[in-house]
């Protein structure tokens, strides 16, 4: 029904992240991994969704990219596996490395996901092996996020230094933007470059 949701990021949780568009309506969207979408607050982003409807609940989750949305709503076709799981798989992982796994039938490797067990691992791969592929264009994407996934995660551990030293939320998104254009080796160094954006 909503194919994506074009709009202002305005909050990030836990679980899900606020959208306002243009009408001036907020749509909570449940996410895989909110903090993904960390440089977009308060920024217009495009959000890929899937609007599911239950007995007592419409819940409409949502995406960084088209990719991560059909890895989603493949797993969701695998019997014993809700959108809850699906979301959790993906929290901690990219659609390529999930169809990797799929592929190599790498049941280890899906297990390690909250609420998939051995049984659910093996359907998994029974009921998608075949029908998920890794594109030249993913492959591409998936080896840049790899050699990027180590300085981001440093960014992360300096800007909970930098909280936690009493800067405020709103002074932490201009050091995080400054962040995503450096590379760093340890946290310390990005602490020491934030700092610098801080107090120039």
């Amino acid at each position: 029904m909503y194919a994506y949701i074009r709009g202002m990021i305005t909050e990030l949780h836990p679980t899900h992240i606020v959208v306002e568009t243009s009408s001036g309506i907020g749509y909570e969207i449940q996410t895989p991994n909110s903090y993904r979408f960390q440089s977009q607050l308060m920024q217009q982003s495009v959000i890929y969704t899937s609007l599911i409807v239950r007995e007592d609940a419409q819940l409409l989750y949502g995406f960084i990219n088209q990719e991560e949305k059909a890895m989603f709503l493949n797993l969701i076709k695998v019997t014993g596996i809700g959108p809850k799981s699906a979301l959790a798989i993906l929290a901690a992982s990219t659609p390529v490395q999930v169809k990797r796994a799929i592929e190599n039938e790498d049941d280890a490797y899906l297990t390690q996901f909250p609420g998939i067990g051995k049984k659910t691992a093996r359907q998994i791969v029974l009921d998608l092996k075949g029908k998920v592929t890794i594109t030249a264009d993913e492959e591409e994407v998936q080896l840049t996020a790899e050699g990027s996934s180590y300085s981001h995660q440093i960014c992360e551990e300096a800007l909970l230094a930098l909280s936690a030293l009493g800067y405020s939320k709103r002074e932490l998104q201009k050091v995080d933007k400054a962040m995503q254009k450096q590379t760093f080796d340890t946290v310390d160094e990005a602490v020491k470059f934030g700092l610098k954006q801080l107090i120039s």
